[in-house]
């Protein structure tokens, strides 16, 4: 079966390692185009890209995946399948493409958390349980009829990036086990309604903006905490911090430990200028255990406390 490969970042990787492990013929991997990063805007390649020329696979770059030049070049490959993993949008001419058409493998059990953030989203949330599925794709994003699922327990106190290289790995061999069934002609897929209990409430994943990172302390310590937990490591929860000047800077916070202590007074930053960081919220303290300042490396609450010294007067916005 020849397949074409879609996906950017690492998470793809492991489907794509895993198929050309198990000896599939992978004819062509679309990626997105290199893009300048850092100070010097050296171009940088994905991670998919790079997987793809260590194993002399050939890559394609389409800015417009529906440039008809870059279309008449997937064609003429002829491939059986595509398989899609964190990659964009696509028209249907592209998706319906091959014989055995596309299918997708998202960070989520379907229906639930249909979106770009699946995995940030279920964490934010303080879910106890995500997965991983695969679907054929169709018009509406996230919608198409269902193959498999794998359940995958999301762990106290567990990060988005803990739980996402985790999900990544499952995520893999649930995609060879699909390439599998498809091969062996066993596939039988299920319209997404039929995985819906009743009285389920369907909860989006769209993706993160800023306004998403920055804490509201009026909330619960849970919610804080669970929301940092969904950020860690990025794009990482902050909260805005207003000195005595006048000036604020933000102070990213990449994990903390909730106490309740049913606590009235929020917005509170309170340090022993030691060991101690902590915001007061709506019923207890959030303890900052690792973060970072502007212009400094992501450290340990002790850490920056030894040569940073926050101020009582110091406001959190």
């Amino acid at each position: 079966m020849k397949i074409i490969f879609l996906g950017t970042p690492d998470f793809a990787v492991p489907s794509l390692d895993i198929l050309i492990k198990n000896g599939y013929e992978v004819v062509a991997v679309i990626t997105a185009p290199d893009k300048p990063a850092g100070r010097g805007q050296k171009l940088n390649i994905s991670s998919v890209k790079q997987y793809a020329l260590d194993h002399n696979l050939k890559v394609l770059q389409p800015v417009k995946l529906s440039d008809p030049d870059f279309l008449n070049e997937v064609r003429a490959l002829n491939a059986d399948l595509q398989i899609v993993v964190a990659f964009r949008m696509m028209p249907e001419v592209l998706w319906a493409m091959p014989k055995h058409g596309t299918f997708n493998l998202h960070g989520s059990l379907l229906p639930q958390y249909r979106g770009a953030a699946p995995i940030n989203r279920a964490v934010m949330n303080g879910e106890s349980k995500t997965g991983v599925t695969t679907f054929f794709l169709r018009h509406e994003i996230d919608t198409g009829n269902i193959v498999f699922r794998e359940e995958i327990p999301i762990g106290e106190n567990e990060s988005a990036g803990e739980l996402h290289d985790k999900m990544m790995m499952v995520g893999a061999k649930l995609v060879l086990k699909t390439v599998r069934a498809l091969e062996e002609g066993n596939i039988v897929s299920h319209k997404q309604e039929e995985f819906v209990a009743e009285g389920e409430v369907l909860m989006p994943a769209p993706k993160i903006f800023k306004d998403d990172c920055k804490l509201d302390c009026s909330k619960s310590v849970s919610e804080l905490h669970n929301q940092v937990l969904g950020l860690s490591p990025f794009p990482g929860a902050f909260v805005d911090i207003e000195k005595e000047d006048g000036s604020v800077f933000p102070l990213k916070i990449y994990k903390s430990l909730p106490e309740l202590a049913g606590t009235v007074l929020t917005h509170e930053l309170i340090s022993d200028g030691k060991s101690s960081l902590k915001l007061s919220t709506a019923d207890g303290f959030l303890h900052l255990l690792e973060v970072q300042i502007p212009g400094k490396k992501r450290m340990k609450a002790d850490e920056l406390l030894r040569g940073f010294k926050f101020q009582d007067d110091w406001t959190v916005l």
